[in-house]
């Protein structure tokens, strides 16, 4: 019902507007062709594995069809979006701390000596950052990953974690201090 009262309010927002005349169908389809490539960069940058990554995009569109029902219309569609994403991800994540910690691959020191300086360092900067990444603390990684790989303002950042917008700023400012102490090394 809010939905509907909101896509006739003017909105324009397509995806709401078909959202809000019960055009589900459409309204995936249109959320898959225009959010999928955003909610699949937060997944991956997120869990760091690309056929996870793109399982639950799958599954947080599959997961917003059934929602579509529920949608109030508050804010943008693609911050309710990254926040169904970022609800699933951090399900498996914790699923994963059940489990016992992955084996890391370990290149060989010959087969790192073959590649060219250039590719190693940016190999070495990524695990770098990752590491960086998986020491913050996930709220604080969130809001990073919300505002740099999925491209949200910090008003959908705050819509997406349920926040307010200055405390979004905040702990995205927070988090990024953190970072750059953590790397300080690497620049």
């Amino acid at each position: 019902m809010a939905a509907q009262a909101y896509a006739i309010e003017g909105n324009a927002d397509p995806i709401a507007a078909r959202i809000g005349q019960g055009a589900y169908r459409d309204a995936i389809a249109m959320c898959a062709e225009q959010h999928a490539a955003a909610l699949g960069r937060l997944c991956m940058a997120m869990l760091g594995e690309q056929a996870e990554a793109e399982e639950t995009v799958q599954e947080a569109l599959i997961a917003a069809h059934d929602a579509m029902g529920s949608y109030r219309g508050e804010g943008s569609v693609r911050a309710w979006l990254c926040g169904i994403a970022r609800k699933l991800c951090a399900r498996r994540i914790e699923m994963r701390g059940r489990r016992a910690r992955r084996l890391r691959l370990v290149h060989d020191a010959g087969a790192e000596a073959s590649m060219p300086d250039d590719v190693l360092e940016r190999q070495r900067r990524a695990f770098r950052v990752r590491e960086a990444l998986e020491d913050l603390k996930p709220s604080e990684r969130d809001v990073v990953l919300l505002r740099y790989e999925a491209g949200l303002s910090y008003r959908e950042i705050a819509q997406a974690c349920g926040l307010d917008e200055a405390t979004a700023r905040k702990r995205t400012s927070r988090a990024l201090a953190r970072l750059r102490t953590a790397l300080k090394d690497e620049v």
